[in-house]
């Protein structure tokens, strides 16, 4: 496996990239905007093809990176359900993996630092974002942060993982790298208190300035979505309403770009195929079978969660030379506001 600890100095944040081998899949959780170059440079050097983007929660110490690399790369960008971002590729809930290929991460919500805030936890290791750092705690005094959240999270959650579990986190500020499960049980002075009372006392009493990026990162945060009505884009989109009725004539091939686990928790659109977007170009190659439908002059329509994957799929198959290929403008959601009708899945 890669593994990679990066780390941007002016806001002391840690950067995590994961790989299951060289010339793979990679991932990138906690990512800088200025430091894409970096990462670019990194995903290069070990041949590399970034796959997801993840944010542990909305930031606001510095400008996230997830839409920068979107665009750069294609990846699909990743946030949790209770996120306040326009839009991102894909939301998950607690308990759902992010996998790509030799790599899986589960999916902890540990609201408290904000209410958006999860945790992502692999075989030996877990990252913690803002929420455990080492000898201390993600503040809880901005972004709807609960101190009361917070200790559940901490107690009812991370503290209970195996004590050798290595902890990753999101910033430090006094040049510690990783730490253990049992060494902050033992010895981070805010979890010494002896009940949730006393924790709550202690983070509503900090007294620390707020972030000097607070007010330009969190409202660019919170504005990362790809236009996907505009620019090149514009003429190759379907709202809902459009797409149901190309959808009923013949000559029309529907593909949902999902995973598994987002179609089993929200359903598919009916008569649809399924080819994950993470194995898209290989289908639109000679000998797959988009290229196949296409020479069947079938028109294909793909849709995903939010819209994102499926205009970057238009974006990509157009470079490859496909013409009448359209996808479907907030995707699955936007469908289901327009009371689409839907099937579930196994």
């Amino acid at each position: 496996m890669i593994f990679r600890q990066l780390f941007d100095r002016e806001s002391s944040t840690y950067t995590y990239l994961l790989a299951g081998k060289h010339g793979g899949e990679a991932l990138l959780i906690d990512p800088v905007l200025e430091r894409v170059d970096h990462y670019l440079r990194l995903l290069k050097e070990y041949n590399l093809r970034l796959i997801k983007a993840v944010d542990t929660h909305l930031h606001a110490d510095h400008i996230t990176a997830l839409g920068k690399l979107r665009d750069e790369t294609k990846c699909i960008t990743v946030m949790g359900d209770h996120s306040s971002v326009d839009t991102v590729s894909m939301r998950i809930s607690d308990g759902d993996e992010i996998s790509i290929e030799g790599v899986s991460l589960k999916a902890i919500y540990t609201p408290g630092h904000t209410d958006d805030s999860y945790c992502f936890l692999m075989a030996d290791r877990v990252f913690t974002g803002d929420t455990l750092l080492i000898r201390g705690t993600g503040r809880t005094d901005f972004q709807n942060g609960n101190a009361r959240d917070q200790y559940d999270s901490l107690f009812g959650k991370l503290l209970t993982l195996p004590d050798e579990t290595l902890v990753y986190p999101g910033h430090d500020y006094k040049g510690d790298t990783v730490s253990t499960i049992a060494e902050e049980r033992a010895f981070n002075p805010r979890l010494q208190v002896s009940s949730v009372d006393k924790y709550i006392d202690l983070m509503n009493n900090l007294g620390l300035p707020n972030p000097k990026m607070m007010d330009v990162a969190v409202p660019a945060n919170q504005v990362i979505g790809l236009q996907q009505q505009d620019g090149e884009f514009d003429q190759w989109s379907l709202t809902a309403e459009e797409a149901a009725s190309e959808i009923k004539a013949s000559g029309t091939l529907l593909v949902d770009l999902r995973e598994d686990g987002e179609r089993g928790k929200n359903g598919v659109i009916p008569k649809s195929v399924q080819i994950p977007y993470g194995s898209l170009e290989k289908n639109l190659r000679a000998g797959g079978m988009l290229h196949y439908e296409a020479n069947a002059d079938k028109r294909i329509i793909f849709y995903c969660a939010y819209g994102e994957r499926s205009a970057l799929a238009v974006a990509l198959a157009r470079e490859q030379g496909y013409s009448d290929i359209f996808h479907i403008v907030g995707g699955i959601n936007a469908w289901k506001q327009m009371g689409g009708d839907v099937e579930t899945v196994q």
